[in-house]
């Protein structure tokens, strides 16, 4: 069955056309609500870069990277944030350094600055904002708290920037991790805006999306289903099934299933956000990269080879065609093809790619870099598993296939404890 046919039939949704909007609460993706901080997630490693692993990671620190990535934004690793001005996948466009991470979302609400504390409301909002960004959380929440009071003064307590200011000082708690702080803002938020708006307002599945994130590091898997089962029924009622945003809570519902063990029904969602960006011309964004590789894991961990293969082989391309191999986000890409082709046991390609990777880093890193011995490390098993193979075929092959290993092997080694010298060196000092 098609993967939009799994993913119809999963959420057993019923399609409406998408809503339209009074002149009074007109909306569009750029004005979800007021000056709130944005519901996506940008991730500040580079496609998983950091290092080649022989066998997959855990789910589990897969998952907390994509999702405590926005920590590296705050404590100033990441050095060029991207402001998200509209509800969209947090890793759309030109977020490689920034993708699974919430960003500030501003947004214009249309209101008029009638007194001082509506005036006070935005000044307190966007300093908060700035400071949150340049990583000074103590000075954000002052200006976050002295926002949301402004907001109840200028506004009243139950109107929509209140719920904005609660949600932006809930995602500063839980960056915080000040969980119990965090929680009833993001209540308080979401029953705001259904009073405001009603119940089925893209402004509460935005806030609903920020709620199953909420859950979701935290593990509390049937919290998160929740929200963003309810946030999908909005967004696909409002935006449509073709919608970016409708693809992002449908990407992070398919991750919650998996962690659920719901496999079937968590590849056909996963599968149906990837091909909605594809779409939306998008399918060679950070975003659609990022969730062809949590693709990809999926199927190595279920040992479906061929299958992570075959996504594997797509996200190369994509790499090859945007980057080019005058780049570690290439290199580290190809490298986990490799392996995969390592696995089952495609000999002759996987020693290829390899050697690839490895001209490509003797040209990008210093002579004596760490990942260059990890590089050789791999080439020599590749070269002994194939000598193994030839033993039955070619003794004499085989032995010469077998000294070849040692040569890498011999020089990994002396790579790598030069390496730790130097590291020693390091700490000592």
């Amino acid at each position: 069955m098609h993967m939009r046919q799994l993913a119809a039939k999963f959420l057993r949704r019923t399609h409406f056309p998408p809503q339209r909007f009074s002149s009074s609460s007109e909306i569009t993706t750029s004005n979800a609500w007021p000056n709130s901080l944005s519901s996506k997630t940008k991730c500040s490693y580079k496609y998983g870069f950091g290092g080649p692993s022989w066998r997959m990671n855990s789910m589990d620190c897969y998952l907390w990277t994509i999702l405590a990535g926005q920590a590296a934004i705050i404590l100033g690793i990441n050095a060029n944030p991207v402001l998200a001005d509209e509800p969209r996948e947090s890793s759309s466009q030109n977020d490689l350094d920034t993708d699974s991470m919430f960003g500030f979302r501003k947004i214009e609400d249309g209101s008029v600055i009638s007194n001082e504390h509506t005036a006070k409301w935005r000044l307190f909002s966007d300093k908060g904002r700035e400071v949150f960004l340049q990583g000074k959380l103590d000075q954000a929440e002052k200006f976050f708290f002295s926002a949301l009071q402004e907001a109840k003064e200028g506004f009243g307590e139950k109107d929509p920037h209140v719920a904005s200011s609660c949600n932006n000082l809930a995602e500063l708690f839980r960056v915080q991790k000040q969980f119990d702080k965090a929680e009833p803002l993001y209540w308080e938020a979401i029953k705001i805006l259904e009073e405001s708006f009603g119940p089925e307002d893209i402004r509460v599945g935005a806030a609903l999306h920020n709620l199953g994130q909420f859950y979701l590091m935290q593990r509390k898997l049937d919290e998160a289903d929740k929200c963003y089962e309810r946030a999908v029924k909005i967004k696909r009622r409002v935006l449509g099934l073709n919608h970016t945003d409708y693809a992002d809570t449908l990407y992070h519902l398919g991750m919650v299933l998996y962690l659920l063990g719901k496999e079937k029904d968590a590849e056909a969602l996963i599968q149906e956000s990837i091909k909605i960006l594809e779409e939306n011309g998008m399918g060679d964004s950070i975003t659609c990269i990022r969730r062809l590789q949590f693709l990809s894991q999926m199927y190595l961990k279920s040992n479906r080879l061929a299958e992570a293969e075959d996504v594997q082989r797509k996200v190369l391309q994509i790499m090859e065609l945007s980057k080019g191999w005058n780049s570690m986000d290439t290199v580290i890409v190809a490298e986990r093809l490799a392996l995969t082709l390592q696995s089952i046991e495609k000999i002759k390609e996987t020693k290829e790619l390899l050697e690839r990777c490895l001209e490509a880093r003797k040209s990008l890193l210093p002579e004596d870099h760490i990942q260059i011995a990890a590089n050789l490390l791999h080439i020599a098993r590749v070269a002994m598993l194939n000598s193994n193979r030839l033993r039955k075929i070619n003794i004499s092959e085989a032995i010469a296939e077998l000294d070849k290993a040692k040569d890498l092997l011999h020089s990994s080694t002396r790579f790598a404890l030069f390496y730790g010298k130097v590291l020693a060196q390091t700490v000592l000092i």
